[in-house]
């Protein structure tokens, strides 16, 4: 416990000491959490926007006869991809199509019979899924024609893998360039007191009680930043949802507390895990070159 206050002393006198270059590498290692964080929120609320979309997405399977609807029903149901089917009677058809034309709907009775066919409704998981299921459709006997919005589950998949990929790469960006800004922070701290390390080693200190100071100094750092940055990505995205809620209320954000609260941990976390492992780099590299024999 005393070796960990002396090094947790050290660590502030550290950032005392060169408060301008902390001050430089905290506002830069904020922009880049924050950075990271809006790309999560971004990755988040269109994979909400992309399911409720999908979720939309109907296949209607025309039968050739009502005979045997509830097997074929089952079958469908165990298709890969498939996540609701549904049987429509030709009665349910028809009360459809007059709601949907209301005022022209008594220019159906002229008709006669009713001439739609029983169907199916299947919803799926994915927009993927789509073009597979039509397909297998196709496949059965009982089946007369499969009606399916294809392009539009070719572009939500296509939107989809573009905003994970995306991000992705922001994502790797912003952490290497955090841990690039903290490991020449700390390289620079560690220099400032590269004769003072080399007699500490000389008198037996351990590699470890030396280099603690500095990790300490850029897991601090790192925390730092990505607490700044969870405090202005709260503000900025509430201000966000806000603007949306009143210019397109059809369009529903994420506001889900305990998403977001996990969110903010893992950004910690992230800021965290790159400030001690820039900083053992930084400092560890330092050490093993002083310990080499003369």
């Amino acid at each position: 416990m005393g070796t960990f206050r002396y090094a947790l002393r050290d660590a502030f006198r550290l950032l005392g000491r060169h408060w301008g270059l902390a001050l430089l590498t905290l506002v830069t290692a904020t922009a880049v959490f924050f950075l990271v964080g809006g790309s999560a929120l971004l990755v988040v609320n269109t994979s909400r926007l992309v399911a409720r979309v999908e979720g939309e997405l109907v296949i209607h399977a025309f039968l050739k006869s009502d005979k045997n609807m509830e097997a074929l029903r089952e079958k469908v149901r165990q298709y890969p991809g498939v996540a609701e089917v549904r049987e429509v009677t030709p009665a349910e058809a028809m009360d459809r199509l007059k709601k949907s034309i209301q005022n022209q709907a008594q220019a159906l009775e002229i008709l006669g019979e009713n001439p739609l066919p029983p169907s199916l409704e299947i919803r799926v998981e994915r927009a993927q899924d789509v073009p597979g299921v039509a397909r297998d459709l196709l496949t059965l006997s009982s089946v007369d024609d499969v009606v399916y919005p294809g392009a539009l589950a070719s572009r939500l998949a296509r939107v989809s893998r573009v905003v994970v990929e995306f991000s992705l790469v922001i994502l790797i960006i912003a952490v290497t360039a955090s841990a690039l800004v903290l490991f020449n922070t700390i390289r620079i701290a560690v220099y400032s007191k590269k004769e003072e390390i080399s007699v500490m080693l000389l008198v037996g200190a351990t590699p470890s009680f030396v280099a603690m100071p500095f990790v300490l100094q850029g897991m601090i750092l790192g925390v730092a930043g990505a607490a700044g940055a969870l405090g202005l990505l709260g503000g900025a995205y509430r201000a966000l949802v806000g603007g949306v809620e009143t210019s397109v209320p059809f369009l529903e954000m994420v506001k889900d507390p305990d998403l977001l609260a996990r969110l903010g941990l893992i950004l910690v976390g992230v800021g965290m895990t790159v400030g001690w492992v820039s900083s053992w780099l930084a400092v560890d590299r330092f050490i093993r070159r002083a310990l080499r024999p003369i």
